[in-house]
């Protein structure tokens, strides 16, 4: 079983209010997410866009619930812009993250991403990297893990729908590339719906398990993503036909992914990430049904 000492379990408020889409969730408040976090049995946050931007006033409230900020989204942009404008940028989020306590940034490139696009189809549009962009990327994690560990914190890489490191093969590149303290935020429901299948999720897992510092616990629905790839859907429009829930909702049987950080005695955050329409999926109601499934799994 996963230790209870080295694993601890958090989730994203993004299924209160989502940041690429405000619209879903708007109303919603920071109090209440936070609330039926602590509510529904997890310790842990991700920050989301209505969290306060001052380190005291967040840290209290959160303190208030028994929740901790565990990761924040950062993203980079050193295929399109100069490197100095993303390390400036990491530097505050770095020094806001460090402020309320947290040990972990999450960092995704955008550059050329698509994420975001409403009209763009996520699969046949997909951004490729070239060999200039690979080298500049590599050479930017690089450096953010530098700076991350001046303040006693790590980097850890999000592969995402989208973007230039996205499918296996694309993480395998990047993998080889950076640094071991360039750690892998390893995401279920990414890599499961870039490839179709469970397998290609667990064999990442199973690849890179030793330099996973943060886990992402998204589910998908088969029948939603098959809609994706036939009407040539674009992620947003994913995200409303609602292709993303959380673990025990959709196709993914966490069993195995669970067994191989245990193998590899992981230790670090576990994160509920499921982006859909709140007045769809009542939030509270789905952190519930994630962490039962989680614990009835693992134990935790």
């Amino acid at each position: 079983m996963l230790s209870k000492e080295k694993v601890t379990l958090g989730i994203a408020p993004i299924a209160w209010t989502n940041d690429d889409l405000p619209e879903l969730g708007a109303e919603n408040t920071f109090e209440q997410c936070i609330s039926e976090m602590a509510l529904a049995g997890f310790t842990g946050s991700e920050v989301g866009n209505k969290y306060p931007k001052d380190p005291e006033v967040l840290k209290k409230a959160l303190d208030l619930r028994g929740v901790q900020i565990c990761n924040q989204w950062f993203s980079a942009f050193f295929t399109t812009k100069p490197m100095e404008e993303t390390i400036e940028a990491f530097i505050r989020q770095r020094d806001f993250l460090h402020a309320v306590g947290c040990k972990m940034i999450g960092v995704a490139e955008q550059g050329h991403s698509i994420q975001g696009l409403m009209d763009v189809p996520v699969f046949e549009q997909k951004p490729s990297f070239t060999e200039e962009e690979w080298e500049k990327l590599a050479k930017g994690m690089n450096r953010l893990a530098e700076l991350a560990e001046e303040k006693g914190m790590s980097v850890s890489y999000h592969h995402h729908m989208g973007t230039g490191v996205q499918t296996p093969a694309e993480i395998d590149k990047f993998m080889a590339m950076t640094h071991d303290n360039v750690y892998l935020l390893f995401d279920s429901g990414h890599l499961v719906f870039s490839e179709g299948t469970q397998v290609a999720a667990e064999n990442v897992l199973k690849k890179y398990a030793k330099r996973v510092a943060h886990v992402h616990l998204k589910d998908v629905r088969p029948e939603v993503l098959e809609k994706v790839k036939s009407e040539k859907m674009s992620f947003l429009q994913a995200v409303y036909a609602g292709a993303f829930t959380v673990p025990g909702d959709g196709m993914i049987d966490f069993g195995p992914l669970f067994d191989i950080l245990e193998k590899v005695d992981y230790e670090g955050w576990m994160v509920v990430e499921a982006e859909q329409d709140p007045a769809k999926a009542n939030p509270l109601e789905y952190a519930i049904k994630a962490r039962k499934y989680i614990a009835e799994k693992t134990g935790l």
